[in-house]
């Protein structure tokens, strides 16, 4: 992807400190992201099949998200502190998961973001930055 040097700058930016996590809203934000998403999940068509894919109770999944997103975000280490060392790859290893639930997953998180009352260019920083994690969850074709 082509940033210009200006973007380059400004995302920098949002690497400095805890920065990511203050402009989010800190907990309360990375929770309202991560029940955004999953209530999208729900309703997306699109995200039937990797919505299939999790428990019927999703608490534990939101939960476990909005805390990995508060860490990601440089902020509290809130998922270690219930759940241990975070481990995607591991965590996720017995779920099928090629490029067509990632890409599901990343709609979500598009659209999530996109009901954020963020600054547009943090929120296309950090769907930038979630392709990270989605890549990595990826275990087949």
């Amino acid at each position: 992807m082509d940033l210009s040097d200006e973007k380059k700058l400004l995302f920098a930016s949002y690497r400095e400190g805890d920065k990511q996590y203050q402009l989010a809203g800190g907990q309360e934000g990375c929770f309202k992201l991560a029940n955004d998403f999953y209530d999208i999940m729900e309703e997306l068509s699109e995200a039937k099949h990797i919505l299939s894919l999790h428990p019927n109770n999703l608490e534990e999944s939101r939960d476990k998200l909005a805390r990995f997103l508060c860490f990601y975000m440089n902020g509290p280490h809130l998922y270690q502190e219930k759940y241990g060392t975070i481990q995607l790859g591991a965590a996720h290893a017995h779920i099928p998961i090629g490029s067509k639930e990632r890409d599901a997953w990343l709609l979500c998180m598009s659209k999530a973001l996109e009901k954020q009352e963020w600054d547009k260019n943090f929120k296309e920083f950090l769907f930038i930055r979630f392709h990270t994690p989605a890549h990595r969850i990826q275990n087949m074709p």
